[in-house]
């Protein structure tokens, strides 16, 4: 059987797996898949689940916030903010959903901090502006 070679970057590690068959992923045209010496390839993945077909019949699954998918000469690259690895479908799209609940909430207070600032600030200027 035909592998290929998966590397994963993440902003805090780096992975290497060997021997995976096949790759199903999504991006915004839907789901698609890759074999190994598949042609160079390119695009955008969603955030969501991907799913490796390993050489021995196995499956893994990935989930990611999104990130890029690149193929060339029998190797994917996949660069991501981060990501997550498991072998069992329910347990990673448990882990995808809380932590996605968790990284919105970060990101909508670090919102009403920045909305916060931004007014401070342009009072600051007007009253700058009046003296």
């Amino acid at each position: 059987m035909n592998t290929l070679t998966l590397h994963l970057f993440a902003a805090d590690r780096y992975e290497c797996i060997e021997n995976v068959a096949g790759f199903t992923g999504e991006d915004k045209s839907g789901s698609f898949g890759l074999l190994a010496r598949h042609e160079r390839f390119m695009t955008a993945l969603t955030f969501g689940l991907a799913r490796l077909l390993m050489a021995d019949g196995s499956h893994e699954y990935l989930g990611f916030p999104g990130g890029l998918l690149y193929f060339v000469d029998n190797e994917l690259r996949i660069s991501t903010r981060r990501y997550l690895r498991d072998t069992d479908v329910e347990r990673i799209a448990q882990a995808i959903t809380r932590e996605l609940l968790e990284e919105e909430q970060a990101l909508e207070q670090t919102r009403r901090k920045l909305h916060r600032l931004e007014a401070e600030m342009l009072r600051r200027l007007a009253q700058l502006g009046v003296e």
